[in-house]
């Protein structure tokens, strides 16, 4: 668990950290480099949870080694699926990092929405349903490692 208390932002409590894969912690399905330490060390104190469309076939194989669930979504409304995802986890425990469209709706129930842009970019509708916009997945990991960043950024 990971707690903070962000001035006008409230208490954080959380207990999940729901990511997306493509684009979010990979580019052309490979894990970004760093990344799968940083993942580790935040398993450490939260339950990590990778959703994906598995774009390019890869996710689980990159993703061996991590301490995570792995999902892989099938059908259509993706967005949908990650939404009710974070909401069976319960919205005030999840924060959540991704770069797509699918994932909008995920950033906007998690308690804290974190919007990464890789060579892929990342779709407006990410960044606005977001609370923070970050260019690089290791500087999102290390808010959680290094929280009175997160401090830092949601104050008021």
């Amino acid at each position: 668990m990971l707690e903070v208390d962000v001035p006008g932002f409230g208490l954080v409590r959380l207990n999940h950290l729901v990511s997306d894969y493509t684009g979010t912690l990979s580019v052309d399905g490979k894990l970004q480099a760093g990344v799968r330490e940083y993942l580790n060390r935040v398993a450490e104190f939260l339950r990590i949870h990778i959703l994906t469309a598995d774009t390019f076939g890869k996710a689980r194989a990159e993703l061996e080694g991590i301490n995570c669930d792995v999902h892989i979504l099938e059908g259509e409304n993706h967005d949908m699926q990650k939404e009710e995802y974070v909401k069976k986890l319960g919205t005030e425990s999840v924060i959540a990092l991704g770069n797509g469209n699918n994932d909008r709706k995920m950033l906007r129930a998690a308690r804290i929405g974190i919007a990464v842009c890789l060579k892929e970019g990342c779709s407006t509708d990410a960044i606005i349903s977001a609370d923070i916009f970050v260019t690089s997945t290791i500087d999102a990991l290390e808010l959680l490692l290094n929280h009175k960043r997160l401090k830092a950024t949601l104050r008021f």
